[in-house]
């Protein structure tokens, strides 16, 4: 169901239709007066943010993945309310009924007690710690964490119990929790990756909408760094014939802004995502829609997307080529590392939260 302009000001997805791999309905006309609304009170305003809260019973996910540099990760939130078209993350909102569209960034789920649950996880006998990963799904710094502070309350805990954790975010709010992470960084504990996928503001708009300015999140780069906090910059992703000729100057500002490395991904379009991008496409680029699903296609074996191991990372072929070389030449101009090597935490450091009974005495 395509969504009218003039509604979804500031959102990412042009429409909302749920996903059928789960044999759920499209919405669909049922007689009830809301179905009339329009026609009898007029257009309705732009579509607001709506949060409601969400229970689990764990807050670890784990995965085995070999291409993927963590194997357990926090999301304190479900949805993100940045609308970036390209999020690969969109199709789990199916999982709740809802589209992986306009409802992913604008019908949030939030979980309040994802602090004491991972306590009680970290409790555990036998509990093995590794490097948590704080944004591998939704951002943890996305705009309601302002009002709920999710991601606060579960750095508290990773710093009281000196665990390891990685940050990766768009968003300048990161430098709010300083407080929390210089310290956990002079214990070798902690690495934030800032996400800049574009340095112009109408670009940035136009595929990441409510997230924050790429030049407010470089400024936040040199924030963390000047803390004594390992910061790293991240191209992702690389949208073909659109961002791709902004590599030399990411690379350039990310060192300018004193980043550790800075890494790329191109973009990846699972499941559902695909057509919201190419309807996004149309919509935004409509005169060069077919260029740019052509190059993609190329980078991914002649489909929209590639989910094997390792190659859905970095694309395969004349343009993924293309691309390694222009980071390549461009991280030995500004001196960084050559691949995508980041900072080794420490794990021997950690030390359970103590029980309830514990806490007594």
């Amino acid at each position: 169901m395509a969504i009218d302009s003039s509604k979804r000001a500031m959102r990412g997805a042009t429409r909302n239709v749920l996903s059928t791999r789960f044999g759920l309905p499209d919405t669909v006309a049922d007689g009830d007066w809301l179905d009339a609304r329009d026609a009898i009170d007029g257009p309705a305003s732009a579509i607001r943010t709506s949060v409601q809260d969400i229970r689990s019973r764990t807050i670890l996910s784990y995965n085995s993945s070999p291409d993927v540099p963590f194997d357990r990760s926090i999301n304190p939130f479900v949805g993100c309310e940045h609308g970036c078209i390209y999020c690969f993350a969109r199709p789990t909102h199916a999982y709740h009924d809802l589209s992986p569209g306009l409802d992913f960034e604008t019908k949030l789920f939030v979980k309040r007690d994802a602090a004491q649950i991972l306590e009680g996880e970290l409790r555990r006998k036998g509990y093995d710690p590794k490097p948590i990963a704080l944004g591998a799904n939704t951002d943890p710094y996305q705009p309601i964490e302002r009002d709920y502070r999710v991601t606060r309350a579960i750095l508290e805990v990773l710093a009281k119990t000196n665990h390891p954790v990685t940050i990766t975010t768009k968003s300048d709010r990161v430098v709010r929790d300083i407080d929390l992470l210089a310290p956990m960084a002079e214990k070798g504990l902690v690495a934030v990756a800032v996400s800049v996928t574009s340095l112009v503001p109408q670009i940035a708009m136009t595929i990441e909408p409510r997230a924050p300015h790429p030049l407010k999140r470089l400024q936040a780069v040199r924030q963390l760094v000047d803390a004594g906090i390992p910061a790293y910059v991240n191209m992702a992703p690389v949208i073909p014939a659109i961002t791709d000729d902004e590599i030399e100057a990411i690379v350039a500002r990310a060192a300018e802004a004193g980043a550790s490395n800075v890494s790329y991904i191109p973009v990846r379009l699972p499941l559902e995502v695909a057509p919201l991008f190419r309807a996004w496409l149309d919509t935004h680029f409509p005169d060069r829609a077919a260029k740019v699903m052509a190059i993609i296609q190329s980078l991914r074996g002649g489909r929209d997307n590639d989910p094997n191991f390792f190659s859905r990372m970095r694309g395969e072929g004349p343009w993924a080529d293309l691309l390694r070389t222009r980071f390549r030449i461009a991280k030995s101009r500004h001196g960084f590392p050559s691949g995508r090597r980041v900072l080794g935490l420490r794990c021997d450091l950690f030390q359970p939260p103590a029980g309830p009974q514990g806490e007594l005495f």
